[in-house]
């Protein structure tokens, strides 16, 4: 007969697979996110409470108006 395990190693064969688990489990920190363009942030702003958040929306639309305008002209010309 083989002789009985002793506790010592029980508490290994218990705890190896947990340590193992909880290291696969731990993330590198990084958190699949992109950045925001510069318009987004814009228009973030533009739809807060924060204080001149008004002037960026109105700016946003004075740039979308321009642009919107800047392309029929450039339609006109084919």
């Amino acid at each position: 007969m083989s002789p009985a395990p002793r506790p010592a190693a029980w508490a290994l064969l218990l705890l190896a697979p947990a340590l193992l688990l909880l290291l696969a489990s731990c993330g590198s920190g990084r958190h699949a996110t992109r950045e925001l363009t510069e318009r987004e942030r814009d228009s973030v702003i533009a739809r807060s409470s924060l204080p001149g958040a008004a002037v960026v929306g109105r700016a946003l639309a004075v740039s979308d108006r321009m642009e919107r305008r800047a392309t029929n002209m450039d339609s006109l010309g084919r």
